[in-house]
């Protein structure tokens, strides 16, 4: 059995935390911290035993560190990207960004 690839841009392993913000059902944000497994311009796929329910609607924070970059004159750059789960498995769940995005430089 072949497998055919239906993805239209690169995906990237990368072991990266990234904390999720949602609301609850009585209108609180609850925020998780979960690892990034893998992660392309589309999306990324978490690992976790918990995931979230399919729809849900998170806000995402990756915190991306530069140490071998010292030209750019900061260490750190923040991005900040809301999206829905699309999939859940035993390995965890995928979720699909929005287009709107926002990335930051830290100064620390």
């Amino acid at each position: 059995m072949n497998y055919i690839e239906k993805r239209q841009v690169e995906r990237f392993s990368l072991k990266l935390p990234a904390s999720l913000s949602v609301m609850d059902e009585n209108e609180k944000q609850q925020t998780f911290e979960f690892m990034i497994s893998n992660i392309c311009s589309g999306g990324a796929f978490f690992k976790t035993d918990h995931p979230l329910l399919v729809g849900t609607d998170v806000k995402m924070e990756l915190v991306l560190a530069f140490n071998n970059l010292q030209k750019l004159g900061r260490k750190r750059s923040r991005i900040d990207v809301s999206g829905s789960v699309i999939r859940t498995d035993d390995q965890g769940m995928a979720v699909c960004f929005d287009k709107n995005f926002r990335i930051s430089t830290l100064n620390s």
